[in-house]
């Protein structure tokens, strides 16, 4: 996904389509009339230098983005105020848009330090965003929701990518995003234990599995029940289905294969598309009782077989870095669609090709050949998704005896040629020396300052453009943690003082610091958006429990 400088200042109401993606069979080539076709070029991302005392001051301050025909933070604009702006970026069959959102229901705030406390900058609304004055030059943060970027950049898009028509709607089932189905299929492959069935569509954001509550008998190649339930992956709500604007979706067959032992002599398997069906437009609302009806003869998709050399041990080796007390557990290898192509795609959840998982305990090298059908136009672009996962077991501290397993990743997404072009290792490992006010953060303790600092030391492979500092909290009602907010830094920043209200009292955290190493990825004016562009790579080291007075 390319980085766009537009040419005019969206209105919020604006929606402008982006060039270069052609129409599917029987897509209008419109949307709606009054769009705008603009020209893109490639964004850059600035490297800013970081000093000094955390997140106040040392940054090299932003040059700016004018865009011609007059933007709030053009030449002639004070230099102390800062433009955001929401687009977001909705990938369709047609095109993209992107669509101005109106910031003022949950409005962004600006922090500074200022070496002893923080400064809260409130804006106010401005035709396509919001507008802050009275920002001094160097880093602050720009806080959206529980989400903060420290940038020093004068003009910052906090919006991300959706996929589907921008004027889907969507509603509320009751059903958290379940509804029943009325499956009536034909020419499925032999059924096996283990076979499942997903929907997806890329015309609106519907994705998810199904759920049968009927025994189905091994071999059957035909599904004839209302026994069975869609349950999204992606939103608790349920899009609109209408005919006239093209909606559909696909159903795969997603079945199961063998993929070799384990050196103890565990058998692995991998589960890939073998069988697909593309559905017609219709109408359809959810209304949380009305069936989906969902029809059809499937068939074979297209296969491709690849050759796969994963190198288990070099991800393990990284341990120790994680967490002292850390131990590697399973790992995933995933491959999905990416819809329009690679370079202007949403990278986000849109179906599934194929899974392997290696099960716990399971360090080896791993050569083998995987298949997978894929169902989708060859224009479409393949991206693959491995992840190698550590836990640390703690003790909760609070009396009660229970213990809770703190989780870490090493691993990323590219396209599958480029992951599958050498030996699967890790491009980058987890940050060093992780530490609270200048302590160690794998010792337990309670910390005594509202906003303490956390600081790492950049990790011995790679070289992050980026940092996220996950917080996640212990929820005692539900016996396990939830996340409780991030912060985004350039990879030269190697600190970070938490703002305030960040941390709750009488609480229970842990923290989570990965090294991105996403060349593509603008966290300074795009921190969101720009995090779905290939290739990007990641690699945590998380803290122990800690306490809050």
């Amino acid at each position: 996904m390319h980085l766009s400088r537009k040419s005019f200042v969206l209105g919020v109401a604006c929606v402008s389509w982006l060039v270069g993606c052609g129409a599917g069979p029987g897509d209008s080539n419109e949307f709606q009339d009054g769009v705008t076709p603009v020209v893109t070029d490639p964004g850059s991302t600035g490297d800013g230098t970081w000093m000094g005392e955390p997140v106040t001051e040392g940054c090299a301050p932003d040059a700016g983005s004018p865009l011609d025909g007059g933007s709030p933070t053009d030449a002639g604009s004070p230099s102390d105020v800062v433009f955001v702006k929401r687009l977001t970026r909705f990938h369709t069959s047609v095109g993209i848009a992107e669509r101005a959102e109106d910031l003022s229901a949950n409005p962004p705030e600006i922090l500074v330090h200022d070496g002893a406390s923080f400064l809260v900058i409130q804006g106010s609304a401005v035709p396509g965003g919001w507008r802050f004055s009275g920002v001094p030059e160097g880093s602050y943060y720009l806080s959206s929701g529980s989400r903060y970027v420290v940038t020093d950049a004068r003009e910052v898009d906090i919006g991300d990518n959706r996929i589907g028509r921008p004027d889907t709607v969507h509603v509320e089932t009751g059903n958290g995003g379940s509804m029943p189905l009325q499956l009536n299929l034909l020419n499925l492959a032999p059924w096996q234990s283990g076979t499942r069935l997903h929907l997806n569509s890329t015309q609106v954001e519907f994705q998810g599995e199904v759920s049968l509550f009927d025994v189905i008998p091994p071999g059957s190649t035909s599904l004839n029940t209302s026994a069975a339930d869609f349950s999204s992956s992606v939103a608790m709500t349920l899009p609109v289905l209408e005919a006239e604007k093209g909606d559909r979706f696909y159903v795969n067959q997603v079945s199961p294969f063998p993929a070799g032992r384990t050196p103890d002599g565990r058998p692995l398997t991998f589960f890939s598309v073998e069988r697909s069906l593309e559905v017609a437009p219709f109408d359809f609302v959810p209304d949380g009782f009305s069936p989906l009806p969902v029809t059809g003869r499937l068939m074979p998709a297209k296969v491709r077989e690849f050759p796969i050399e994963w190198r288990l041990p070099t991800f393990a080796q990284w341990t120790s870095e994680v967490h002292p007390n850390a131990q590697p557990t399973s790992a995933s290898f995933n491959v999905s669609p990416t819809p329009y192509g690679v370079d202007e795609s949403w990278l986000g959840y849109a179906g599934e090709l194929l899974t392997l998982r290696i099960p716990s305990g399971a360090i080896f090298d791993y050569t083998g050949r995987l298949k997978f059908g894929n169902p989708y136009p060859a224009s479409w672009g393949v991206l693959s998704n491995l992840s190698f996962f550590y836990r640390v077991i703690e003790t909760v501290p609070d009396g009660s005896g229970r213990s809770v397993a703190l989780s870490a990743t090493n691993g990323g997404f590219d396209t599958l040629d480029s992951v599958i072009s050498g030996p699967v290792v890790p491009r980058v490992s987890p940050p060093r020396v992780l530490t609270i006010d200048g302590l160690k953060a794998s010792t337990p303790r309670e910390v005594g300052t509202a906003s303490p600092v956390i600081a790492w030391e950049p990790p011995a492979l790679g070289s992050p453009d980026s940092y996220r500092v996950g917080l996640f909290r212990y929820e005692t009602d539900l016996g396990m943690t939830v996340p409780a907010g991030y912060l985004y830094v350039p990879g030269s920043i190697h600190q970070v003082r938490l703002p305030p209200d960040m941390l709750q009292p009488d609480s229970i955290y842990y923290l989570r610091v990965t090294a991105v190493s996403a060349p593509r990825y603008d966290v300074k004016r795009s921190p969101f958006k720009s995090a779905d562009r290939m290739p990007h790579y990641n690699a945590d080291a998380i803290s122990s429990l800690f306490t809050t007075p």
